[in-house]
Parts: structure tokens; sequence; C-alpha cells
């Protein structure tokens, strides 16, 4: 069956162009795509804004587009299974996580669902009898929604379950390398009712498939998560129109520990922080900040139990990570070590291919700690993406607040201390969007989730984000009109 999705109707590629899936943790064949071109998005485009302009789903009333969110919903649950199973093949990683972010999913499109109706609009007074006032909102129009192959189905969904509350149209496109959760998400949107032109999907590379969705005079606004360089290129790009655009481009995440911290605690965290799902995650905690008295003794257990990390594929039950994505980034991310070696840094476990049964077809790296690291270094300040933890000493709250904040980036961050004065202190100094105290990682749908500096610019979730994919008007209504007398 195709697998574009362009007004209503399911279909190739314009140029019969197609692409091999396969999955990174053993190189098995997963499917094979169709791939979209710049024509074929192009068409997308004009879909959706028929959809837009002339179609019902713009005035569809605020209730009936929350139902139907709570419809996809329920339909996400009903296919969790086949979700997840897809989700891990795309990505390698493991199951559960797969299982865990279906869950998440389901909750996104049920919180925007009845988020749909929480706020029409204000009245504003003005003090004249006869003159009323109203602040409204409406869609914003064309939505162009880009998302990672990290988190590919749930990224997803906290663009298309808001950009729909708000009644817009859309064209998705998701990473090239993991498509099938995007198809069969389309698939319930279709299943759900919503209108043809309205839901749109290309798959392909974005200098191909995507490069038009940043440019072209008919989109309204460009959402993407992804890498810092490809986000300021498509900043660039949509200038041009001026086009809304909101950004989240990761970040270079520090993890702060003081010497009061609770010990098991703050060691646990630190591993779920940076390895979980081999670091392949926008908030992973890849910088950790650790106080001069208790340096030693963590850094010591950290690397004790990040040796012990089993690697595996997505369906080993008893494996704690998976593989990277991809053997090019395995490549970076090992760049990213040898140049951190290179500039004085510390190797005190991983650092090497790993090799044995189940490990040789897929793109595994180990779990790796650089210590004795320092914030001039490329493996400190940039973006490696992988499981790889730099340690850097401090001793005192100026210095912790100092180096963290000394970065480009400003997505998320922890600081752990039993001391809760002291830890809310520094997260109160923290330029950062997300800042968790004794904990790493959780979200919650009804909080905002966006970055400071060069993480992004824009916020997702909660109720910021629902108004990311939304106009703001004030309509002035003179009920008594009569002439001003100003020249005559």
């Amino acid at each position: 069956m195709p697998d574009l999705y362009i007004d209503g109707s399911w279909r190739g590629a314009l140029d019969e162009r197609t692409r091999e899936i396969r999955c990174p943790a053993d190189g098995s064949r997963v499917g094979v795509v169709d791939e979209a071109g710049g024509k074929d998005t192009v068409e997308a485009i004009a879909a959706a804004r028929r959809a837009f302009d002339e179609g019902p789903w713009p005035t569809t009333p605020a209730a009936d587009r929350g139902d139907l969110l709570l419809r996809v919903a329920d339909l996400l649950v009903w296919d969790k299974d086949a979700l997840a199973r897809a989700e891990s093949l795309d990505t390698g990683k493991r199951l559960v996580e797969s299982e865990y972010d279906i869950d998440d999913i389901a909750n996104c499109f049920r919180y925007f669902g009845r988020q749909a109706t929480a706020e029409t609009g204000r009245v504003v007074e003005t003090g004249t009898p006869s003159v009323d006032s109203r602040v409204v909102y409406e869609p914003v129009g064309v939505c162009a929604l880009i998302t990672p192959w990290n988190y590919p189905l749930l990224q997803t969904a906290w663009k298309v379950a808001p950009a729909l509350a708000a009644g817009n149209t859309f064209v998705l496109k998701p990473s090239e390398l993991t498509p099938h959760t995007a198809i069969h998400l389309m698939r319930l949107l279709e299943e759900a009712g919503v209108p043809p032109g309205v839901a749109n999907l290309v798959l392909g590379a974005g200098p191909e498939a995507g490069a038009p969705l940043a440019d072209h005079p008919d989109v309204d606004l460009v959402s993407f998560t992804g890498g810092l360089a490809t986000g300021r290129a498509l900043m660039a790009a949509a200038a041009g129109t001026v086009k809304k655009v909101a950004l989240e481009l990761g970040g270079k995440n520090p993890n702060i520990v003081f010497a009061d911290a609770d010990f098991e605690t703050a060691v646990d965290m630190a591993l779920t922080a940076v390895f979980l799902h081999s670091g392949q995650v926008c908030s992973a905690g890849a910088r950790l900040l650790v106080e001069d008295g208790l340096h030693d003794r963590f850094v010591d257990e950290i690397v004790r139990r990040a040796s012990r990390i089993r690697l595996g594929g997505p369906f080993d039950e008893r494996a704690q990570t998976g593989p990277l994505i991809s053997a090019a980034h395995r490549e970076k991310v090992e760049a990213y070590v040898a140049r951190g070696l290179a500039e004085g840094a510390v190797l005190r476990c991983g650092g090497e291919r790993p090799t044995g049964p189940g490990l040789d077809d897929g793109f595994y790296y180990p779990p790796t700690v650089l210590d004795e690291c320092s914030g001039d270094m490329s493996v400190v300040r940039e973006e490696s993406f992988g499981p790889v933890l730099t340690v850097e000493r401090f001793s005192g709250e100026a210095e912790a607040v100092r180096l963290a904040n000394d970065t480009i980036y400003g997505l998320a961050g922890a600081v752990f201390s039993t001391d809760e004065a002291k830890a809310q202190r520094v997260a109160a100094r923290l330029r950062i969007g997300t800042v968790w105290i004794n904990d790493f990682h959780p979200y919650v749908p009804q909080a905002e989730w966006g970055g400071f500096k060069q993480s992004g610019s824009g916020r997702e979730l909660g109720p910021s984000g629902l108004a990311e994919y939304r106009e703001t008007k004030h309509i002035w209504r003179n009920t008594d009109p009569s002439p001003q007398g100003w020249f005559g």
C-alpha cells in the first residue's frame, strides 16, 4: 500500500522513489516506504492550504475537534502493541520503552482533546458602553511539522495534537529513518474522521521532501525538533515569508550533584539521565557536575555501574539499553570521544565498539564516562547525542551555576541536594527551560516544554503548546457609531 498521504488519499511518490528501512539493532529489513520529493511536498502543502481556506476544519466547533482527538487516543491504546513494535524496529530501542511512549502519546492526545475548549477568548473592558471588545483565538493556518528519529511518534503527537485542537491543517514530515509509526498514526486519523487535506504525510530526507516546508508561501508555521544546524537553516528559510517558527533543538544538559545529595538516588538518576535510549534524548544529562568533596566516590560508582549496563536489541528482555540509530551517528559519537581524549579528558569506561553475539550487526556503542573534563572541550560544549557522560568538578553554588550556564544551550538540567533552599536557589539561577530537583527526565503534558538560548524558540505541551498553533485576534465593535468630527 502506498505510504504518502495527501488530500485524503494514499499514494506513492511522483518519481516512484523508495527507501529501505533497516533496524539499527541487527540490520534486518523492516520495510520499504515511498520517498517523497519536493513536488510531492508542494502538492501536500496545496492540499493543506485548500483544506484550511475552503474546508470545514478551522470552523468546526472546538468541542468536536476535541472529541476527534479523544477518539484518536482510544485508537492509539487499541493499537498499542503494533505501534510499540513498529517504533522499536525503526529505532532499535527496547520494546518496554516504546510501550511507555505509546501510553504518553495517547495521554497527549487526550490532554489536547480536552484543552481544545479550555480557553476560547476573553472580553476586554473598554469603559465605553457602546463598544464591546473581545480577544479571540484562531488557528494559524497551514503548519509544517518536522519530527526527529529518537522519539518518532511522541514528538509527532506533541505537534499534531495541538495543531488539530486549534483548528489547523498540516503537512507532517517525520525522519526518513523512522517513518512507520507516522504512517500508522495517519491511518488512525483517517479512521477517526479527519477531513481530507487536513492531515498530510510526506516521507523522505530533509533536503528533498522537507525543503519546501520552510520557504513555501502557503505555509504559515514551521515546527521542528532536531539538530541546531538544521534548526538555524529552517529559521533562515522561514524568514523570507516571516512564518511563525517553533524550534526545539536539543541541549547539553547539566546534572549538578552537590556533596550533600542522597548518594544512591543521585547515582541512579545520573545513570538514567545519560544512558536511557543510549543517550539519544534531547534532555539527556550528558554533563555531570559533581562537587569536589563527592567527586571521587561518586564517579567511581558511576563507572562501576555503567560498565555493567547490558546492551541488546529491542526484544532482548535482559537488555538495559539499545543501539544508536545509524552507522553514521555512531561514527559521530566516536569522533566526539576521540576528540575529548585528545583534549585531555580521562577515559574511565567504554570508548570502544562492543563485540559479541547479537552486537556485531548493530550500531552499538557502550556507556562511556569521560572524567576530568573542562568547559572548553568540544565533547562538553557540543551535543554528541550518544551514551557519553562528561564529568566536571565544581566547588560551591556559584561555580556550579557558572559552569552549568556556560553553554549555548538551555533545554533541561537537574540539581541534586538534600538542602531544599540551596536546590531552589540554584534552580532559580539556571538559564534552562526545565529544571528537575532530585529527579531527572519526567514530564507531564500539563507543563510547558522548551528551552532557553539556542535550545529553541517556542514551547510545546501545556496551554502554551496550544498557543503556538493559535493566532490571537482583538475585535473592537462600536455599537453606536457616529461621526468623529476631526475634519469638518
